[in-house]
């Protein structure tokens, strides 16, 4: 959704994803960073995936705090070298482009340019008039725990990704822990109000699938993107070894591409996974969208709930 936000003004004319992000934020050149074009942040490639110096959770939900730490921080490797998921910071990083352009947060410019136009039930920052529609997030714990099992007795081809989840220095860890503490009560009701346009987008399946629909075709009157908008956010910008998931991943600018292990419904298909299995996504040579959301999150390498709905749609497109 975020990155939606920002290529709608790339499509107005009023931002260049491949200038400097520092045109539009300047305080973001320190670091050696001077360079970095917008569109690596879009594709996860500025190396800016965790901080030096965690920021106190309650600065971070006040927005300006985390931003001003992730303008001095250095990249973790070299720009545009590797590709990594920023799991946390893109919020800010790529919000705090949209704020500096189109002068709103990304909340409120995604909330008039895209879920009002389209009727769309979806939320970066929550009202608190709709708190009593959330549903409570639960968690499941998996049946084995990884980070005790001796290593001989893990699969070789876990055995990277494994070890990266037991060092807390790891690229794995430290994308998630940039804040003080490292865990988010998502179902907090002042972290559901607050900005976090990597984390706590709040929505319907339905308000899911029917933006993306809106990004390849036209939905009761509105189209979002150009084809030419559509062509540039989807070609591929990044593949191989993600440096945080240490599994390969691809990237266009912003949207998630289909992999081995995440088809969607074709090549031609973009989208974004969610924590706990949540799934969104568009196919604009078979002309669908699909959207899935739980409250169950199951953190787990075999949580097949999104990918089976995918698989009964793939079968009927056949």
């Amino acid at each position: 959704m975020t990155a939606t936000a920002a290529h709608l003004l790339a499509q107005r004319g009023v931002l260049d994803l491949d200038a400097p992000v520092a045109r539009y934020w300047p305080e973001f050149a320190a670091g050696g960073k001077a360079e970095i074009p917008v569109r690596w942040l879009l594709a996860h490639r500025a190396g800016l995936v965790a901080l030096d110096q965690p920021v106190a959770l309650a600065d971070a939900l006040d927005w300006d705090p985390m931003v001003d730490a992730l303008a001095g921080q250095r990249p973790l490797w070299e720009p545009g070298t590797a590709h990594g998921y920023h799991g946390r910071t893109y919020g800010w990083l790529v919000g705090e482009v949209i704020r500096r352009v189109s002068g709103r947060t990304p909340g409120r410019f995604f909330s008039e340019e895209v879920a009002a136009p389209l009727g769309v039930d979806f939320f970066i920052g929550l009202p608190a008039s709709e708190r009593g529609r959330v549903s409570r997030m639960v968690h499941q714990q998996p049946d084995v725990d990884l980070a005790t099992v001796p290593v001989e007795a893990i699969p070789e081809e876990l055995r990277e990704l494994v070890a990266a989840w037991r060092d807390p220095d790891s690229l794995s860890n430290r994308a998630f822990a940039i804040t003080e503490p490292a865990e988010i009560d998502f179902n907090s009701p002042e972290v559901q109000a607050a900005e976090l346009p990597a984390s706590n987008g709040i929505g319907t399946a339905r308000g899911l699938a029917r933006m993306y629909a809106a990004l390849i075709g036209e939905v009761d009157g509105v189209r979002l993107f150009t084809t030419e908008t559509l062509a540039g956010a989807t070609d591929e910008q990044a593949c191989g070894l993600d440096q945080v998931m240490l599994i390969p991943s691809r990237f266009g600018s912003g949207y998630m591409l289909p992999t081995e292990t995440n088809p969607m419904a074709g090549p031609s298909s973009f989208g974004h996974a969610g924590r706990g299995g949540s799934l969104a996504f568009a196919d604009p040579e078979h002309g669908i969208s699909f959207g899935y959301v739980m409250n169950h999150i199951v953190e787990s390498l075999d949580d097949v709930r999104a990918l089976s709905l995918v698989e009964a749609v793939r079968q009927s497109l056949a």
